[in-house]
């Protein structure tokens, strides 16, 4: 009995003591890694893997190697380490995951973190690898919540979104607005470049303007690659957490994705990430994250983009006398800029398209501008 009350005490100081030394307290995260697959190797998977646990994580190494620190679980290839790393998911034998593959669900991707090179500032990439949505735009409004709720279920208490200034990116933005304005609560982003706005570019992904950059999960998966390797050319991802986790509503298995040319900086991070997911309470935070969106009218926003019928504009409309065009109306999807200019000819305002130095623009009179924008309002086109 005496033994067994000092063997209870002496945990309960160690475990202060790891609490001291990494900042948290309770119970220690488990997490599997997956080591076998790597263009670097085993040892640099199992590097990562050392590293990781004097952080106060349980790593569970699935692999041909060992080490002092990390428990490793024997399997012959890349193939039986999977297999066994999903029994560890299922039975509970870890909290997570970190895998170089996995097949996620659709409606299930994963939120990336990288540290910008103009600030060395943390970002949210929503998303890198996976699929939200067969469609796009539904997709990227999805990526914005899956974004908010990795960066929160971090100690991120109010994260501001931008979002890439690729297509879809306008749709985005009126689709995630309009969800602000039913109720849930969003914090957009400013654009560090003059004119503002929470349209990003290319200048805001360098300096992390936003805390999560929402944009498509091939777009996303780039970036992470060229922000974590852009000093190794390529072959060495160096810096930054991975692909993160995949998320999705009412899936609640945690696995992160990294690449099989991730060197064991960005691994450790990985599963430090995954650590923090769990103490966290990722799922939590997600159901009441999805919660929340729901309340405020996520389900038919997204509904409602699919049985939308898009006014289209006749097919032969006369062009009305051409005028100076000054006045710019940003903010149209480049799919839709013909579309939205045979709009306003027939209503008899002459427009011309044109790209300006955020995207695609709508040129009208001055005189015609006001009028212009209110019928494309109506049409749709824009926000």
């Amino acid at each position: 009995m005496a033994n067994s009350i000092e063997k209870m005490i002496a945990e309960t100081f160690m475990q202060m003591a790891e609490g001291l030394e990494t900042g948290s307290f309770g119970k220690r995260p488990k997490v599997a890694l997956t080591g076998m697959g790597s263009e670097h190797g085993e040892k640099n998977c199992l590097a990562a893997a050392v590293e990781a646990a004097k952080d106060g994580i349980d790593v569970y190494y699935i692999g041909t190697l060992e080490a002092e620190g990390v428990t490793t679980v024997k399997v012959a290839n890349d193939e039986e380490g999977h297999d066994r790393m999903e029994e560890m998911l299922k039975n509970g034998e870890v909290d997570a995951a970190v895998t170089m593959h996995f097949p996620f669900p659709i409606g299930v991707s994963t939120v990336g973190r990288c540290v910008t090179p103009a600030t060395a500032k943390e970002m949210y990439i929503a998303n890198t690898t996976g699929t939200s949505s067969t469609d796009r735009i539904e997709g990227m409004i999805k990526n914005a919540v899956y974004g908010i709720i990795a960066a929160k279920a971090c100690g991120k208490k109010n994260p501001t979104v931008g979002i890439l200034n690729v297509d879809g990116a306008r749709q985005t933005e009126k689709a995630l607005k309009q969800l602000k304005e039913n109720g849930y609560d969003i914090a957009f982003a400013e654009s560090g470049r003059a004119d503002g706005g929470c349209v990003m570019r290319g200048n805001d992904v360098l300096q992390a303007s936003p805390d999560i950059m929402v944009t498509d999960s091939l777009t996303g998966n780039i970036l992470v690659k060229m922000l974590s390797s852009f000093n190794t050319g390529g072959s060495f991802e160096a810096t930054g957490f991975g692909y993160g986790p995949g998320i999705g509503e009412g899936y609640e298995q945690l696995v992160m994705i990294v690449s099989r040319a991730s060197g064991a900086p960005v691994i450790a991070n990985a599963i430090r990430y995954a650590a923090q997911l769990v103490r966290g309470k990722i799922f939590e935070v997600a159901r009441n994250e999805f919660a929340a969106a729901n309340k405020a009218g996520f389900k038919e926003l997204l509904e409602g983009l699919k049985t939308a019928a898009k006014p289209t504009a006749a097919q032969e409309v006369k062009e009305p006398p051409k005028e100076i065009v000054t006045a710019q109306i940003p903010g149209i999807e480049v799919m839709d800029l013909e579309d939205a200019v045979k709009t306003l000819w027939k209503t008899g305002i002459y427009a011309e398209s044109g790209m300006g130095c955020t995207g695609p623009i709508i040129r009208v009179s001055e005189a015609n501008l006001a009028k212009a924008e209110e019928e494309l309002k109506k049409a749709g086109y824009v926000g």
